[in-house]
Formats: C-alpha cells, structure tokens, sequence
C-alpha cells in the first residue's frame, strides 16, 4: 500500500519458505509500481506431526542477541503454526546505535491438504532503535566512524496486521483466491531539531535545545479477491487467465508536537491533520501458449481517492497561510506485454514491455511547512519498463541469464527549494548478466563420475549489471540520479557437503555514486566492495546445526545512506555464531 505502510517491515526469514520476484508485465497483477514486486511466500503448518519444534539463538558483536521460536503441526483439518522472534543489538557507534525487535504471529488452516482452504493469519511487529546522526566524510571515512552525533533520537514502530484468505481449486491448475486483511500501523520519531547545523556535526543554535515529535497512524482495511482460469484451446494446452481486483480503505490521522529539551518524548501541538484513501485496483492477465511462444497482455486499472485536512499547523497560523484541504482522485491505466519463445531445450528468449506509476503521498500533497508549496500541476510520477533476454539451464548445474532494459521515469515528484513539483524525467539504461553452477557436478556429467557424492559441491556465482542513468528533462537535465551506480558485481562461491556442510562466500562490489538528484560533492558515495562468510554444520541430522558467519570481512569503510544531517557509515567487521534445533513429536 502506498506511503508509509510499505516501508519499514519485513517478515523474519526464518518464518519464510521462499521469495518470489514478479517483473515485467506480470508485476502489474500485484501492483502498480515500476521494479516488479517481491512475494514472500511465509511457511505453512508442518502437516505429517501433531507438534514440530524448530527454535534458533544467535549470538555476535556488539552485544548482538537474536532468538526465534516456532512450532506448528497438524491434526485433520486444523492446522496450526506460531512464532517468537526477538532481535537487539547495541550497534558499533558510541551511543544511541542500538536497537529491539519483537515480533510473533499466529497462522491457523482449516483443510490445508484439501481442494478448499481457510488460512487466518495474524502478525505483530515492534520496533524501536536510536538514530545515532550523520557524519562528515572525513569522519566517516577514518577511524572516528563510530563517533555518535545525534544523542536523543529515536524511532519506533508498531504493526498489528491480520489476513483471513480463502483458496478454492477449481481443476487441476485453476483456483479461486478470496483475501481479506485489515490492521494498524504506528510510526513514532523524535528528532533533535538542527537548523543551522552544519552537514554531519552535532546540533547547534537556538532550535538545538528543542526536538521534533511526529506520529502517524494507519487503520487499514481491504479485501483483494483473485481467480486463475486455465482451458485448453487452439490444439494447445496450458491457456490461462488470471483476474481480480484490489480495494482497500485507509485512515490517517497525523500529529506534530515540540519538546522543549532535545530528549522529550512529547511537547506543545504544532500540526494534526486528518487524511484518507481509498483504492481501487482491476487487473488482469492472460497467458497465451502458441506452440514454443508464449505471450501474456495485462492491464491494471488504478483509482484512488486521497482527502487530507489539516485542523493544526502553528506554522501556518503564525504567518496567516490558510489550512489545506484537499481533496483529490487519479485514474491511470496501465499495460504491459510479455514474450517468452523456447529457443532450444532449457534455453529461452524472452522479453516484457509494461508502464507504472506512484501517486504523490500525503505528505506531498500537503506538505506541513509554512512555506513550503505545492505546484498546483502536481502529477502522478510514471514510467515504464522494457527488457530483453536470454535465459537458459544447461547440463542441470549451469544457469545463466543475459538481458538488457530500459527504464523511463516521467515527472518525478520532489522538491527544488520550498516547491513541491515534478523535478524531471530520468533515463535508466543497462546490461544484466546472472550465472550460477555446480563445477563438481559439472565434472562428474562429463566424465561420468560421482566426485559430488564423495567430496560435495562448489557453486560459482556471479550477477554484473551495468547501468547508464541520466535526467533527461528538468532542474537537474544532465545530472545522475541518486543510487545509480555504473556497476554493481556481486559474486562468490558456495561449498555444500550431503545437506550437512554448507559454506558461503560472497562480495558485494559497488561503484561510486550520488546519494541526491543535485550530485553535491559530499553527497557522494565512494565505491566500495564488501565480503561476507557464512557457514553451517549440522552435526546430527535436522536437530542440531552449528551456524557462523563474518558480516564485512575486511572491515570495508563504506556508507550505509547519506541523509540531510550526514552521512550514516555502514557496519564495520562483525561476527556471530549459534544453533539451531528442530524436532519433530
């Protein structure tokens, strides 16, 4: 969902079965957004046991303690699965770096092995950690990286969030999805306030003595249901049409408070607004199957109706600006067409043109500012995304992949001084290259051997892309988007011995770039390559595993983000180690 709601969570891995990433045009039956989406598919209730225990504890630097906790099982036709996962951490800065994260969940199926399933899911996410400030370059860059600047703020987050979804298959391959979700989301900060203060330095003036209080809150409530058709026509099997449609409701009241002393934790009211939405998505797609070719069309059409008001703004108030209400509803088509031919066995062209958008959130609509406005031609930022390439398996231990894309954005919004506008249109070009493989395997196919039973596998694997980014119209024609780097290369190998070793070395090379669309100098991010090792033993089947790793193993000095206050240095060299137990009743 659009603003805040998206960003901050993601599941615990452990509690995660796989990740899926939708791109081209199929990214259009899960949302409206340019880059594709990630699904991730969360683990459904052990069925062959009554009671599974699985459990992990994890220790490491800078105090770092993390346990997680699930059981589950089955008795015909309830399932059932929960979790405790907890995550803290002093952080390698001086002060104000640590930080907690409490999470369970609940999962229960009705008819989990049948051909007609209840699941009712239900998550509870607590976060809170400190904001230890930005710094300059030349401190970033030395040994002073973990110096702290910003000693009182902080950020928390809770998230209650609960789905009851209803799977009917109709045949072999079609279903009928039925989803209902709904919950609340609580953002909190408090934020020393720095006008006047220097890129990366400590808070100075006037304003320093005081802080920023914010809280928003999002009441949710939607339901999506979604029906996959499959037919055979034409002499060819394998047809399919997927359809549905996505609404949900939002309420969004926001406060803004001053605290007198850098560290209050509330103060005087200085904004409150009331702000809703209401969304409306239709989408559909059909998988055409001609032979080798395949050829899917989609569409999905956009509505959503924001309102926001504003009852506070001292700000304004104080230099006689009248309170914003606004009232606003966009429609945008979009559509997208993907291609897929199978060239040779495991080999296969392919190719996906498909458009996107992003509304203006609230915050742009109705920036709290005094003076800060918003252009009263404000568009919606669209774009849309072209590809090409070739993917293939060769032998059933070497994968590869080669492709090129373009990506065109229109209008993005942002803000060029005290304006809310459209600051420009921006060019993404590139080249991707992805290969893994099983050398060991590899070897035992050509020359008929089973060197892999005796002495395990060693898997190779490299990802490069190569991007040329530019704005192409606007204040910053010419100039390089943020986080655009010319390359990216991520590389490694994994070593795995009959599932009871497994080794994995891998590095993350990145070129320089700029952290704003202005390119200023000490917005720049240096290149950078960073190396990781992680490993695990199982010493007696699925109960017990040893795990280790290194996060940053030549203590790389890099950034992590470069905000308005500084820049944040990214986790120097840090270890942890600890078990895993699982059983099985």
């Amino acid at each position: 969902m659009f603003g805040y709601p998206e960003a901050y969570y993601v599941p615990p891995l452990q509690s995660v079965e796989r990740i899926e990433f939708v791109h081209g045009g199929a990214s259009l039956l899960y949302g409206p957004q340019p880059g594709g989406a990630l699904n991730f598919i969360t683990k459904q209730p052990a069925t062959k046991t009554p009671l599974a225990l699985y459990m992990e504890n994890t220790f490491g630097s800078d105090e770092l303690f993390s346990h997680y906790t699930r059981f589950s099982g089955h008795k015909d036709p309830f399932g059932y699965l929960g979790y405790i996962h907890e995550r803290e951490t002093n952080g390698f800065r001086e002060t104000n770096s640590d930080f907690e994260v409490l999470s369970a969940g609940l999962k229960a199926t009705v008819g989990q092995t049948t051909d007609s399933r209840w699941t009712l899911d239900f998550d509870e996410y607590h976060e809170e950690h400190g904001e230890p400030g930005g710094l300059t370059k030349a401190v970033a860059d030395s040994e002073g990286r973990d110096t702290t600047t910003r000693f009182h703020d902080r950020f928390r987050l809770e998230r209650y969030y609960g789905t009851l979804l209803y799977e009917r298959d109709l045949g072999q391959a079609s279903r009928l999805d039925f989803r209902t979700f709904g919950g609340h989301y609580r953002r909190y900060s408090k934020r020393q306030r720095t006008s006047g203060s220097a890129f990366g330095a400590l808070p100075s003036g006037a304003n320093a003595t005081t802080n920023t209080i914010e809280e928003q809150d999002f009441y949710t409530f939607g339901f999506e249901p979604r029906l996959r058709y499959t037919y055979d026509a034409f002499e060819q099997e394998g047809h399919t049409l997927t359809a549905g449609l996505l609404t949900y409701f939002s309420d969004s009241p926001r406060e803004d408070q001053r605290g007198t002393t850098p560290g209050a934790d509330s103060g005087a009211l200085r904004n409150k607004s009331n702000r809703e939405m209401q969304y409306l998505s239709l989408f559909a797609e059909h998988l055409f199957r001609l032979g080798a070719l395949s050829i899917t069309p989609g569409v999905r059409l956009e509505h959503i109706w924001q309102q926001v008001q504003e009852h506070v703004n001292a700000d304004k108030t104080a230099v006689g600006t009248p309170l914003a209400k606004e009232d606003e509803f966009d429609f945008v088509p979009l559509f997208g067409i993907g291609f897929s031919y199978d060239a040779a066995a495991q080999t296969q062209l392919y190719s996906n043109f498909s458009q996107a958008y992003r509304p203006k959130i609230f915050t742009q609509a109705v920036p709290t500012g005094a003076n800060n406005v918003v252009n009263n031609d404000l568009k919606e930022g669209k774009s849309w995304l072209f590809d090409v390439g070739i993917r293939g398996r060769s032998w059933n231990v070497l994968s590869w992949d080669a492709s090129y894309f373009l990506m065109k954005f229109y209008d993005q919004i942002g803000a060029s001084g005290n304006s809310i506008e459209n600051v420009g249109d921006t060019l993404h070009q590139g080249l991707e290259f992805a290969m893994d493989a099983d050398v060991v395997g590899l070897y035992d196919t050509m020359h008929q051997t089973t060197l892999r039973d005796r002495i395990g596998s060693v898997g190779p694997f490299i990802n490069l892309l190569l991007l040329d980014a530019r704005f192409t119209e606007g204040p910053q024609d010419g100039k390089t988007p943020q986080f655009a780097p010319q390359y990216t290369l991520r590389l490694g190998a994994q070593y795995l011995f009959r599932d009871r070793v497994k080794v994995n070395l891998s590095s993350t090379f990145v070129d320089d770039h700029f952290a704003d669309d202005s390119n200023l100098a000490n917005r720049t991010v240096p290149s950078y390559k960073v190396w990781d090792v992680t490993g695990e033993i199982a010493l007696w089947k699925d109960y017990l595993t040893l795990v280790a790793g290194i996060n940053n193993l030549f203590d790389e000095r890099y950034y992590a983000r470069i905000r308005s206050d500084g820049i944040d240095p990214a986790y120097e060299q840090n270890f942890y180690g600890g078990v895993k137990v699982g059983l099985t009743f």
